[in-house]
């Protein structure tokens, strides 16, 4: 009985679909959310393109100027709605595009993130990776342009890099359609909780910080016991980014009534 229970609730989507509603995201024909994220030129529209084909629409994000796409696929008969989330080149909220894309994968709690990098300038795409990773861990790593990167006799261990970062990682070249079937498997996998993601979280050396992050952290998962990325929600609050001062004190950040003392 116990395992039943536990595979069932490992199939269980995983997104917020209230804050979906909000942002004017319709999941009326869809089981799943999958958030398309990564820099500006890694070849993210192309790799939107192939998972969605025809089935795609353009609108604004609520509020906002910036376009949005959305598109929606059907695999091992579940069906993907497919979020194009603004190219950005980090999630600080700097920025409008910043601020869309993070509250998306931070609010939204899309079922996979999959962020699509240049395979030739993976060093410099990295950063967005390992923030996308602070946030959520449900995410495939999609080494777009691999093609380039050989062309460029750049070599890139999939395997290894999927071990360290803890994600499933799939080399791809878009425009040739090649790494798309594998990219789908991983993604259904992820979704439907088959393949559960270790993500890599980047540790600190400085003792105060440290002290203060987990002392706020420890508070954080008392409130909200099921928050599973408590420690960047503590970073946030310490830097003072009143978004998420906001969302802690309504308990949006955790669905439940957050207690006033913590942020007191």
């Amino acid at each position: 009985m116990q395992e039943k229970i536990i595979e069932k609730c490992a199939n269980c989507p995983a997104h917020n679909l209230n804050h979906l509603i909000r942002l004017g995201i319709d999941m009326t024909d869809y089981d799943y959310v999958i958030a398309l994220a990564g820099n500006p030129n890694t070849g993210k529209s192309t790799v939107f393109n192939n998972l969605t084909g025809l089935k795609q629409h353009t609108g604004n994000w609520p509020g906002k100027t910036v376009s949005r796409a959305e598109g929606g696929f059907i695999y091992a008969n579940k069906r993907f709605k497919v979020v194009d989330l603004p190219g950005t080149y980090s999630l600080l909220s700097t920025s409008t595009d910043e601020e869309i894309a993070r509250d998306f994968i931070l609010f939204g709690q899309p079922d996979v993130t999959v962020i699509v990098v240049d395979s030739t300038r993976l060093e410099r795409n990295l950063n967005l990776v390992l923030q996308v990773l602070e946030i959520t861990d449900r995410a495939v790593l999609c080494l777009n342009l691999i093609d380039e990167a050989e062309r460029h006799q750049i070599q890139i261990d999939d395997k290894l890099l999927s071990k360290k970062l803890g994600i499933p990682v799939i080399p791809a070249a878009a425009r040739e359609k090649k790494g798309m079937k594998e990219l789908l498997q991983s993604i259904f996998e992820v979704a439907t909780g088959q393949y559960i993601c270790k993500p890599y979280r980047i540790s600190n050396d400085f003792k105060e910080l440290t002290f203060a992050v987990d002392e706020l952290e420890a508070q954080i998962k008392k409130c909200f016991p099921n928050l599973n990325n408590a420690r960047w929600i503590a970073f946030r609050l310490l830097e003072g980014d009143q978004k998420i001062i906001d969302a802690v004190r309504s308990g949006e950040i955790g669905k439940i009534k957050l207690q006033e003392e913590i942020l007191e």
